[in-house]
């Protein structure tokens, strides 16, 4: 009678206990989620599955510094490998390669092409201010200069070496370079890029330089940098280019006018009250351009400025 009167009791137990009651709880419904597949993670089917069409543009592509992304496991299928770039392509496979279920950027706007890449370019301060280049502003798309599967160069994926690849639009800058006095750019001294940050800068000509355009030209030129005791306002002022052509010209040191007289008349007026026409301000009579006529640098040869003499003569 004992034995008996014990079964109630025991199913009762089993039947409350909590090991076996449903499992409701919000912990149990995220890891059932979670184990399920989402189903945009199942619209992408990887690189190795584009590879079995594309098996060309593949092998080109798996030699740049894209095919990383096929290792970034943080960034999830959408950040990873082919379809980083051109999105899921689980419908572009299913429907026997058509073009237009997947993305494309052969007829894209440059818009559209720049804000794809830019999902990844956009950090750091080579990219900082691309939304305002001059490129962008003009229409021109990260893919105009780089190349993804077929670049020319290991470094920026560039569709062409520098400078042919910024020739190809800037003709008049080419012409430049090929002046008798010019920047070694042609000899590949130095690029196009050292100077110019094509991605954007802050400033005009998208120089990679201070507001006043000057710390590009010293990064080489660093004796003229200063400070100096004596400063040539003109340097500080209006900057290098106020008497040289950055890029190359007719005349030594690439200055603007043909003669160094010329070129100082121009913020050194030609008539002082009182002094003969043709002096410079301040100065003595013998100064004169129509009877002595001698370059300023010979005795003022420190123009850019200087530590020991308020006139520039050492």
């Amino acid at each position: 009678m004992l034995a008996l009167a014990a079964v109630p009791v025991l199913m009762l137990l089993v039947l409350s206990s909590p090991a076996v009651a449903e499992d409701k709880s919000p912990q149990s419904a995220n890891a059932a989620a979670g184990s399920a597949p989402s189903t945009e993670a199942s619209k992408y089917v990887g690189a190795e599955t584009c590879k079995t069409c594309h098996e060309e543009l593949y092998n080109s592509w798996e030699k740049t510094p894209h095919w990383k992304t096929t290792l970034n496991k943080e960034g999830g299928p959408s950040h990873q490998g082919c379809e980083g770039c051109h999105g899921p392509g689980a419908d572009h496979v299913a429907g026997g390669g058509d073009v237009s279920k997947i993305y494309t950027f052969k007829n894209a706007s440059t818009k559209e092409i720049n804000a794809r890449c830019m999902n990844c370019h956009a950090g750091g301060p080579q990219h900082m201010n691309a939304i305002n280049s001059v490129h962008t502003q003009n229409n021109v798309s990260c893919i105009s200069c780089h190349s993804p599967h077929h670049a020319e160069t290991k470094e920026a994926l560039l569709k062409k070496a520098q400078p042919e690849l910024c020739y190809s639009c800037h003709l008049q800058q080419k012409a430049q370079f090929e002046m008798p006095f010019h920047h070694r750019v042609n000899e590949g001294l130095i690029k196009c890029g050292d100077c110019h940050n094509p991605h954007g800068t802050v400033g005009p000509k998208q120089v990679r330089a201070s507001s006043t355009q000057n710390a590009v030209c010293f990064g080489c030129h660093a004796d003229k940098q200063g400070p100096f005791v004596f400063e040539h306002e003109p340097v500080k002022v209006e900057g290098c280019s106020s008497c040289h052509i950055p890029h190359g010209g007719a005349n030594p040191h690439m200055l603007r006018v043909s003669n160094v007289n010329l070129l100082c008349l121009q913020c050194h007026t030609n008539s002082v009250p009182g002094g003969k026409t043709g002096a410079a301000p301040g100065a003595p009579s013998f100064h004169s351009q129509e009877t002595f006529f001698k370059s300023c640098t010979l005795c003022h040869n420190q123009i850019h400025g200087s530590n020991f003499d308020a006139t520039f003569f050492k």
